[in-house]
């Protein structure tokens, strides 16, 4: 990972089938461009302040405190647990995200002891850890050390036993505190191994509690530029009658290190207006990004910047999540990649659908005819860059059937890029675009793009019992885009759309 990397939404998504296992790792799907000769492996994230909240079983926790077992719970070494008889809170957790394989593996601190039946029946749980891996169907597993009396009365010690299987399938990422990401009420089942560990109590394949898992991305500090442009040693000529000497510096630069930067879009204003308004759904910035008024800005991941040959190949982190269960919408972009030449540019990502996996995704092209590559105040901002859909990205706005929702070469919201090359300099304030009858400029306000509107319906007709669809500002045809919606939401099948960082060059 670059030494001046912000934290990566796990994404993420750790964005998203499961940023850790499921949706950032619940990652959908544009058509892959050529890979580069050299790939680059893909960076591997350090996780830091994860938590663990898992209270193995219930039925399990109440049998103890109950009059027949006479039992005890007992919690040490930075594990809590919850008033009431409640969940465990196992702290301080540590890990690693491979970017790659979306691999996580993640440790906590703190012990669990459970006993009763007079000391008959005493089991010790500690080292817990959770790992998660694969995409397309992933998966996950909890280990722990278990030391536990025997029926014979000899201690039986085992470490790493895993004692539950996840199923991260369903799971998507949710927003903390400080940019944590927060993977809630993951699917636990016991493993045949942990129902050994538990002497018999219960049988491999039984439910357990819920698992949800905290985890935040460290920020490295950074990290000091190891060849420094050595600055100039030859001197100013003396100024003359007809020389005057220059008392501004140019404003573009040789190429040079990018320092920060952060990416503002709103992927399609009429998209936003129908999950959030009319659709009755929810849009959720996570894992880097934030809400700027009606878009969202992505953090920053990492950049190279030419401005004397006015190219550009910046990565960002970050995820949003569009959800609406009546139409069968679950959607969660992820880590956008703007790549620059001259007048032209494309936004680019790895995007997965229940369908598949395709890396190296053109999911629209970029009109940078307008754009200023001069920085200010240490600043270089290509602001409003008008965007249009690519006949990949259009795809990934398809009904599982493939119907048509917005056609290549639909104009969609446009994307301001800021990146900074100087240590002192500030990051402006952005606002996205909107795409709303076509416009490129300005900050997004509500509304349908190309003029439909956002509370009307299409057709008339209701779609998965949840009342009329609206029109989402595409071309198509009413009845299409009806047929194509009531498709999903009769089947249930949303699709999820996440654009993955790629460390290697596009």
């Amino acid at each position: 990972m670059p030494a001046n990397a912000r934290p990566i939404a796990l994404a993420s998504a750790v964005a998203t089938a499961a940023a850790l296992g499921a949706a950032a790792l619940a990652l959908p799907a544009l058509v892959a461009e050529k890979a580069p000769a050299a790939a680059a492996p893909a960076p591997t994230l350090e996780l830091k302040d994860g938590t663990l909240d898992w209270g193995f079983k219930e039925s399990f926790r109440k049998y103890l405190l109950s009059p027949v077992a006479h039992g005890r719970i007992t919690v040490a070494d930075g594990a809590k647990q919850a008033p009431d008889n409640g969940v465990f809170t196992f702290v301080d957790g540590t890990g690693t995200y491979d970017t790659g394989t979306h691999a996580t593996a993640n440790a906590f601190k703190g012990s669990v002891h459970f006993t009763g039946h007079d000391g008959a029946l005493d089991i010790t749980m500690s080292d817990v850890k959770l790992a998660t891996k694969g995409s397309a169907a992933p998966t996950g597993e909890i280990t722990a050390d278990v030391v536990a009396k025997k029926m014979d009365g000899t201690v039986d010690s085992k470490n790493d036993i895993a004692i539950a299987a996840l199923d991260m399938t369903g799971v998507r990422p949710g927003q903390g505190t400080g940019g944590a990401m927060v993977f809630k009420d993951i699917p636990a089942k016991l493993t045949k191994a942990g129902a050994d560990a538990f002497a018999g109590f219960y049988k491999e394949g039984d439910a357990l509690d819920p698992a949800t898992l905290t985890v935040k991305a460290v920020t490295p500090p950074p990290s000091p530029d190891p060849t420094p442009t050595p600055t100039a040693t030859t001197p100013s000529p003396t100024p003359s009658a007809t020389t005057k000497p220059t008392t501004t510096p140019s404003t573009t630069q040789a190429p040079g290190k990018v320092l920060d930067g952060r990416l503002t879009w709103g992927v399609k204003e009429s998209w936003r207006t129908y999950v959030d308004n009319t659709c009755g759904g929810d849009i959720t910035p996570a894992g880097g990004a934030t809400r700027n008024g009606r878009v969202y800005d992505f953090g920053f991941g990492r950049a190279e910047l030419d401005q004397a040959a006015r190219t550009a190949d910046a990565g960002f982190v970050g995820s949003v999540l569009f959800e609406c269960a009546a139409h069968g919408i679950n959607w969660t972009v992820s880590d956008v990649r703007v790549k620059a030449t001259g007048t032209s540019g494309r936004l680019v990502g790895d995007v997965t659908t229940l369908k598949g996996t395709k890396n190296d995704v053109t999911f629209a092209d970029l009109d940078l005819s307008g754009a200023d590559y001069n920085a200010m105040d240490g600043v270089v901002t290509l602001k409003n860059v008008p965007a249009e859909l690519t006949k990949d990205g259009a795809a990934q706005f398809a009904g599982p059937n493939g119907e048509e929702f917005y056609p290549p070469g639909t104009v969609i919201d446009p994307v301001t890029v800021a990146l900074t090359l100087d240590e002192d300099a500030e990051l402006p304030t952005t606002s996205g675009g909107s795409s709303s009858g076509g416009s490129t400029g300005g900050s997004a306000t509500g509304g349908a793009a190309g003029g439909g509107t956002a509370g009307g319906s299409v057709g008339g007709g209701s779609v998965g019992g949840s009342g009329a669809l609206a029109s989402t500002g595409s071309e198509v045809p009413a009845g299409a885009l009806l047929a194509a919606s009531g498709a999903i939401a009769a089947t249930g099948a949303g699709f999820v759309l996440v654009v993955r960082r790629r460390a290697a060059q596009v």
